[in-house]
């Protein structure tokens, strides 16, 4: 459990549709900004699977690969929760912090079937004019969206909050080297970073850069315009 004092502790970031953000020794500020990015997503992949022509093949390919960026990056983020952060706090807590953990995991089961089956949707609107494949894949869109952003608002709510009450910056650091981290190559970083930075206000941005060093921010740097031509092709019908 942390021995800091308050004095010590960061100022926890804040983004636009954020649950909560629990005071404590850790700075979430990098979760926080993956959070941003899957509740931006889900909403533009609604409007999109709701207005883009079904004929208009070029777009859906677009958001076919799009969408693959965007589950790939949640899997891994999920991954390594599963595999090492409630672990690690399941050992640590109480029973009571073991209920909200344990439903941490199942809820991430859950999300799984939904993000398939949008999946299957994408890949039928990328080769067929389908209306009745673009009806379904906005109703899947929609409970993906309902249901991730339940998850997110209770992790946000109550399982960073156990995390800042057990953990250390040092052991946060330590795991999400270990497990979090785990898989990111640079191939991955060159498409994560301007994925997660993409609308994140920019003197939050230039919060998490200080942080996380200068690589991450050269990748950035390099990789935002053209990440930024993609979308607006891939979203072009969102208004």
């Amino acid at each position: 459990m942390s021995t800091q004092t308050n004095s010590d502790w960061p100022v926890q970031l804040v983004l636009p549709g954020q649950a909560a953000a629990p005071e404590g020794p850790v700075d979430m500020q990098v979760m926080y900004v993956m959070h941003h990015a899957f509740r931006r997503d889900l909403a533009k992949f609604g409007a999109a699977a709701r207005h883009t022509p079904v004929e208009d093949r070029d777009t859906w390919k677009l958001l076919a690969a799009r969408w693959q960026t965007f589950s790939e990056v949640l899997h891994l983020h999920h991954s390594g929760e599963d595999a090492g952060l409630w672990p690690w706090l399941l050992e640590r807590g109480t029973e009571e912090d073991r209920a909200t953990l344990e439903a941490m995991e199942a809820e991430h089961g859950e999300i799984d079937p939904l993000l398939a089956t949008c999946a299957s949707g994408f890949a039928r609107l990328e080769s067929h004019a389908d209306d009745d494949a673009r009806a379904a894949l906005a109703v899947r869109l929609a409970a993906a969206r309902e249901r991730l952003g339940r998850h997110l608002e209770h992790e946000e709510t109550d399982a960073i909050a156990i995390v800042q009450r057990l953990m250390t910056r040092e052991e946060w650091i330590a795991l999400d080297e270990e497990y979090l981290q785990a898989d990111l190559t640079l191939g991955l970083a060159v498409r994560l970073v301007p994925w997660a930075g993409y609308g994140v206000p920019r003197e939050a941005l230039d919060r998490v850069f200080a942080d996380t060093g200068l690589g991450f921010k050269i990748i950035w740097l390099l990789t935002r315009r053209r990440f930024a031509r993609r979308e607006a092709l891939a979203f072009r019908y969102v208004v």
